[in-house]
């Protein structure tokens, strides 16, 4: 098992209007791993996300991407952004075709058109979407937007694959369908991926490490099933028994 730290963590705080909403000591998602994030909603778990994502700033602490620091430079962000990306709960789409919605990213950065072209038609028949790829992607269903949004990320072959709650609003077949992405995509080409989810059941098929937060701090990380059978923090064992914790 590939125990190198992609993305450490260290004394990392958030604060809104001095409210933190965010404490962590200390976490590392290991290289070619899929990292859950579970808990109780108002946790943590999303901002934490967009913090590693560089959509916020941390208050306080330090972020590493493969044991070197958060670039500060415009140019060394940019770098490491292309590096990694992001799928919401709920899609957002350009109001354009789907085979557009699918290549803008490609088309940021200057890839060249034929390439562009194989990679996104190829991508759309791997989701089942390629007969409405000149169709407005506002005129999807959710889920169909939603499968878009994961093949606008996963076309990008990112390393790296933030994933906050990305099939909380869809029906079993998309679930199905896209659990099944995130899986080829870590297992074909190693892809790093951090995913916020409310579904243990999903947790426990996915993910190799699961990590539970709870009012804003970070009690435990540890291999999943060892965190759903034996967890060392009552407030975890709780949350995973189903059990109301405040």
């Amino acid at each position: 098992m590939n125990k190198t730290s992609i993305i450490t963590v260290k004394n990392l705080t958030k604060r809104y209007n001095k409210k933190e909403v965010l404490c962590i000591s200390e976490l590392n998602a290991l290289h070619g791993r899929i990292l859950g994030l579970i808990g109780p909603s108002g946790a943590g778990k999303s901002t934490l996300l967009r913090i590693l994502n560089m959509l916020e700033e941390p208050t306080t602490g330090e972020v590493s991407y493969l044991q070197q620091p958060a670039p500060v430079s415009q140019t060394g962000k940019l770098q490491l952004r292309r590096k990694m990306t992001m799928v919401f709960q709920k899609a957002a789409l350009l109001d354009t075709s789907v085979y557009n919605n699918v290549a803008f990213g490609l088309q940021a950065r200057k890839v060249p058109k034929q390439e562009i072209r194989e990679r996104v038609l190829a991508m759309l028949d791997d989701i089942g979407m390629l007969a409405l790829s000149q169709q407005r992607a506002k005129t999807l269903s959710g889920g169909e937007a939603q499968r878009i949004a994961f093949a606008r990320a996963l076309v990008l072959q990112p390393e790296i694959l933030f994933l906050d709650e990305p099939t909380a609003n869809l029906d079993p077949p998309n679930v199905e369908l896209l659990e099944g992405m995130i899986a080829r995509l870590n297992q074909d080409h190693g892809t790093t991926i951090l995913f916020v989810t409310h579904n243990l059941f999903q947790a426990r098929r996915l993910c190799h490490d699961t990590a539970f937060f709870y009012q804003g701090k970070l009690i435990e990380t540890r291999e999943t099933e060892q965190l759903f059978t034996s967890s060392q923090k009552e407030q975890t064992r709780a949350f995973v028994e189903g059990k109301m914790i405040y």
